[in-house]
Formats: structure tokens, C-alpha cells, sequence
């Protein structure tokens, strides 16, 4: 009778992530660390959100994974995050700044996420707590790091990470603290936009403009994200108010889709996703002239 041999994965096979071997110090603290970072072939890229937000499907040998965990880094010791590429450059030039604002940092973080461990492999938690401090971090940079467009993305970012908390305990708040960070989002966003179309904090040399990680839409993407938020999160005590932003959000979706050429600029999927949202726009501001009648 033929045998078939089977062969168990080993540990680093059944491994999410790995640590880079080279440690890192801290510039701002001097503490010593070493990085995490995902092993390729660990996730399973399923459908993409309305926020350009991309899912993935569980895969049977590691189960849920979700690359935004990995995309910040984080001193355990003093809490201060950044963006890989601006870890060491904007901590060696901010940090008295950040030094300063340890144990206000560290409070705040505690504050909304407890407890937290960046010691030992990260979890959704300490992903969607990264994001958060990185915003704390970035309000101190100045304008060659980009730190608007930063926030925006941070921001979002968290709010999904406490969107996927909150379906995993919906009985501990995280879909509100996921609803204020959307709304920090819609504004750095705005703000973003203002600083870049009037010269002020140019983001359009930044390497990736997300929001997620899997595909960079650039401007036309920041463009798209401000114009959803505002739909989606905007405040709505002031009807008038509210539907001048939809107006402005509306003709800026507009702009962006008009031509109807799928170039590299403007990817296919970010343009199908515009065009829904503009329906969007439209029938809701269609839905306020007839309540005006």
C-alpha cells in the first residue's frame, strides 16, 4: 500500500511576522528595539471598501491577518510612532519636542487603548493604537513630512482598525472611538487639501498617498477620501452648511472622473468608486431640493 508522507509546517512557516535583525535605536529615547515586520504570503486580499479600504480573507494556516498593524513604527518605551521612512529623520529633529511629550503621550494612548504591549507580537489593538499615537507625533513636524496628509491617513486608519474591534466586541465602545477618529480623518483631510492647493505643506511628493497599503491612488485619492468622509461623517446640525460641503465634495468627484480615461493617474477601480460616489452625492442633494419644495 503506498504511504503518502505528510509534512508538518514548521515554526517559522506557521509564523505571521518576523524581527528584522538589525535593532533600532530610538532618537528620541535611546531605547533599543527591533522592528516587525510580515513575512510575504500571509494574507489574502478579498473585496475593497467605499474608503478605498482593502479586506481580506482569512487564510486557513494563519488566520485573520491584516497588514496595517506592521506599518508603523513604534518605541515601547517612549510611544513615539512615524512612518518607517520618517521614523529616524523627523525623531533626530523633533526630539526635545517629542521627549517633552512622553508621559503626555503615553496617557493619552492609555487613555483609549489599554493595555498595550509592543514588546511581544502586535495585535489589532496595539495597530489601531499606532496610528493613533503617530497622529500625536506628526502635529509636531513640520511641513517637509507632510504631516496634514499623515494624520488623515493615520486617522482613517485607526478608525478601521476600531471598526474591525468593535465586530469582534461590539459591547466595548469601539465603533464610537472608530466614528471620532473618521471625524479627525474628515478634517486633516480637508486641511490637507487647503495646505497643498495653496503651497503651504505640499503633499504630492510623498511616496505613498494610501489610504490603504496595498495601492497608492495619489492626489485624486486624497481628493476622493476628503469628498467620502464629508459625505459619510460630516456634521449635519446645519443643513445649509452641510450642503454646500456636498456641493463642493460633489463637483471635485466631478473633476476627477470627467475625463473617463483609465490612465495612471487615475486607476480603473479608484474611478468606478468615484462615479458611485457621485451618484451618492447627487441623490442626497436631489433628496434636499425635494424636501425644500
Amino acid at each position: 500500500m503506498l504511504k503518502i508522507q505528510t509534512f508538518k509546517k514548521t515554526d517559522k512557516e506557521r509564523k505571521v511576522t518576523f524581527y528584522a535583525k538589525e535593532p533600532t535605536r530610538c532618537p528620541v529615547c535611546d531605547a533599543s528595539f527591533r522592528r516587525e515586520e510580515l513575512f510575504s504570503g500571509r494574507v489574502n486580499a478579498d473585496e475593497m471598501t467605499d474608503e478605498l479600504h482593502r479586506t481580506y480573507k482569512p487564510l486557513l494556516a494563519f488566520g485573520e491577518v491584516n497588514p496595517l498593524i506592521y506599518e508603523i513604527e513604534v518605541c515601547p518605551s517612549c510611544f513615539y510612532a512615524a512612518f518607517r521612512q520618517d521614523f529616524m529623520p523627523a525623531g533626530i529633529k523633533f526630539a526635545s519636542e517629542l521627549d517633552s511629550r512622553i508621559d503626555a503621550r503615553i496617557e493619552a494612548v492609555q487613555k483609549v487603548f489599554s493595555p498595550l504591549d509592543y514588546q511581544s507580537p502586535r495585535g489589532s489593538l496595539e495597530g489601531a493604537a499606532s496610528y493613533y499615537l503617530a497622529v500625536l507625533c506628526y502635529e509636531l513636524f513640520s511641513k517637509e513630512f507632510a504631516p496634514t496628509i499623515k494624520c488623515a491617513i493615520s486617522s482613517v486608519r485607526a478608525a478601521w482598525m476600531c471598526h474591525d474591534l468593535h465586530a469582534r466586541a461590539p459591547n466595548e465602545n469601539w465603533d464610537y472611538v472608530a466614528a471620532l477618529l473618521y471625524r479627525k480623518a474628515r478634517f486633516y483631510y480637508r486641511y490637507a487639501i487647503e495646505l497643498e492647493q495653496t503651497g503651504k505643506e505640499p503633499y504630492s511628493t510623498q511616496r505613498n498617498l494610501g489610504p490603504d497599503t496595498d495601492k497608492n491612488y495619489g492626489h485624486e485619492g486624497v481628493l476622493y477620501m476628503a469628498a467620502m468622509l464629508e459625505l459619510k461623517y460630516g456634521p449635519s446640525d446645519d443643513p445649509a452648511t452641510r450642503r454646500e460641503r456636498l456641493k463642493m465634495a460633489k463637483i471635485s468627484v466631478a473633476r476627477m472622473f470627467g475625463f473617463g480615461k483609465k490612465n495612471k493617474a487615475k486607476p480603473g477601480p479608484l474611478l468606478d468608486k468615484a462615479r458611485e460616489l457621485y451618484e451618492r452625492l447627487k441623490s442626497e442633494l436631489q433628496e434636499g431640493d425635494d424636501d425644500d419644495e
